[in-house]
């Protein structure tokens, strides 16, 4: 009886779809893929718009414990504005994924998540793991088990023992609780850009969940507040929602991106000169070579 009651007040899940990704009227794929061990997810792929600077970028969607990715059109049309691509998809037992909900499950989930994506041409440090709610402590370990370039926390515990017992106070919850999506002691182990957005008025999470996990955090780091309730983010603050995500891209994920492209193209810019070289020293006399930058 505890078990099923824990359970049930972590995950609350719908197996129906609420509307589809094609009422956004934008191009989208439909998109199945398999976990580690053999379980058949659903997701949608929305690509970014062509010609997009931030083309390269994907968030990933950890959704919180409430419903399906039928039910969060409203965010992917914002984060599509940014820019970025987005992927969002169902944990098990959720919407139209296979089995039933559990810790290391949604862990393994996302795991098969960002996998997919990599096998789409998407490189690692690229990848926006924004977990909602539920989903930041999902998104939290995954930045443990796979690499990425960056971690949204938004509207997110510190972790669910923290939560229940001020949600349910008269229980012993720490006693009895399995179920951890220990976000605040995971952080320090963390070492990509992370934005921890919040609202000052969650009627579910009090932000003090926010300042642990942001004090929790290594930097680079920003902590941003965000408008409404704890379902209301993009009806009561759009703009300032989106500010938030647009400085936690243009302060930290561009400049990450640039370093890192500019080691590869030195690294293979010595390389290709010291094989030139080596091929001078073999056939006798040459020109020096020489390096086009012009495409750098």
């Amino acid at each position: 009886m505890i078990r099923w009651f824990e359970h049930r007040q972590v995950y609350a899940p719908s197996r129906t779809l609420e509307a589809s990704g094609a009422e956004l009227g934008r191009p989208f794929e439909d998109v199945r893929f398999l976990t580690s061990d053999g379980v058949s997810l659903h997701g949608w792929f929305f690509p970014a718009n062509p010609g997009s600077p931030r083309g390269h970028l994907v968030i990933v969607l950890l959704h919180g414990n409430v419903g399906n990715i039928g039910r969060r059109l409203h965010f992917y049309q914002a984060w599509l504005e940014l820019g970025v691509n987005v992927f969002a998809f169902d944990y098990r037992g959720v919407g139209r994924s296979e089995g039933r909900p559990s810790e290391e499950g949604t862990y393994r989930y996302a795991q098969a998540a960002v996998q997919w994506l990599r096998a789409k041409g998407f490189a690692a440090e690229h990848l926006l793991a924004l977990g909602k709610s539920l989903g930041g402590g999902v998104a939290c370990e995954l930045a443990l088990r796979e690499p990425i370039g960056g971690l949204i926390l938004q509207n997110t515990f510190t972790s669910i023992p923290d939560l229940g017992s001020e949600l349910f106070p008269w229980l012993p919850v720490r006693r009895i609780n399995r179920i951890k999506y220990d976000t605040v002691h995971k952080l320090p182990r963390v070492h990509v850009p992370v934005l921890v957005a919040h609202s000052p008025t969650d009627d579910l999470i009090g932000f003090h969940h926010a300042e642990r996990n942001f004090q929790a955090a290594n930097p680079p780091k920003l902590l941003w507040e965000l408008c409404g309730d704890h379902t209301s983010t993009i009806e009561d603050g759009r703009a300032q929602y989106l500010a938030g995500l647009e400085k936690f891209l243009r302060d930290y994920l561009p400049v990450a991106a640039e370093v890192r492209t500019e080691v590869r193209d030195q690294r293979s810019e010595k390389s290709e000169i010291g094989r030139q070289r080596s091929e001078v020293r073999r056939d006798g006399p040459a020109q020096p070579p020489t390096s086009d930058l012009s495409d750098r």
